[in-house]
């Protein structure tokens, strides 16, 4: 079973890409990488910016985002969206994204997970009606996992790491780094429709010298520049029917498998 495809709601601007950018300190790696990244993505895309640090920007989801009604936050939070009464920072926020094809997420991984001014952005900015809303009437459910409001974009994961390879390798004490940001690739992204190209990380990036900041800051340009080249949205549709009658994966796929790789799509080479 295949659902009819999502119209898009908020159609990008070809060429345009916005870097959401979450680290405090300037002068740091994160910041380096930041001014380089974005210089280097101009040559491609107009390059829209959100560095949540220096806008100040509220991670904190509270009454200025429900409009002054109470009850069920997806519902509040929808009918502030359709009605225009969403925050001026929360309407700034869904402008960039709404014109953005290519999405770059850069920020140090901290506790294992993005820094929680990021995660507010996500809490606030991907409100119903805006990311993700409309019924599937086939699924009877909202269309998500590839088929959300934002369908068609595409995003890549810039995070830098204090450990190494192996740290956050498939059989690492920190756990791999993929798993650790399944919920941000799938459950926030795909979600929303929103395909991710595999992650960019910068490993043991506390101790980088010099020639390391060099190397990785080249790294990172050449990947920006070549981007346009690589496959995005490995994730499994929803609509697809791979979960059909369950929101589980079809027991007949991958059978006795439990890891988080058995939603990686086929489909896509």
């Amino acid at each position: 079973m295949t659902a009819a495809p999502l119209k898009r709601p908020h159609p990008p601007q070809p060429g345009t890409a916005l870097w959401l950018y979450a680290h405090p300190l300037r002068g740091s790696l994160n910041d380096h990488l930041f001014r380089a990244g974005t210089e280097a993505l101009s040559e491609q895309y107009t390059v829209l910016t959100s560095d949540l640090h220096a806008q100040r920007f509220d991670p904190v989801l509270g009454d200025r985002d429900f409009a002054g009604r109470s009850g069920n936050i997806v519902e509040i939070t929808g009918e502030a969206y359709h009605r225009g009464e969403l925050p001026d920072d929360v309407r700034a926020e869904q402008d960039k994204l709404a014109a953005a094809e290519l999405l770059v997420v850069q920020f140090p991984l901290w506790w294992y997970g993005p820094p929680a001014i990021l995660k507010g952005w996500f809490d606030r900015v991907l409100t119903n009606g805006f990311a993700y809303g409309e019924i599937d009437p086939e699924l009877g459910v909202p269309r998500r996992y590839g088929d959300g409001h934002l369908v068609g974009r595409r995003a890549l994961i810039v995070v830098t790491v204090g450990e190494d390879a192996r740290s956050l390798g498939s059989r690492g004490i920190s756990g791999d780094v993929d798993s650790l940001l399944f919920p941000l690739t799938h459950g926030t992204l795909w979600y929303t429709g929103v395909g991710s190209f595999d992650l960019h990380v910068i490993y043991d990036a506390d101790g980088l010298g010099p020639e390391g900041v060099q190397r990785e800051t080249e790294r990172l340009c050449d990947r920006l520049k070549a981007l346009d080249t690589e496959s995005a949205g490995r994730f499994r549709r929803l609509a697809d029917g791979d979960y059909h009658g369950t929101r589980a994966l079809r027991e007949d796929i991958h059978p006795g498998r439990t890891d988080l790789g058995i939603h990686l799509s086929e489909r896509v080479g």
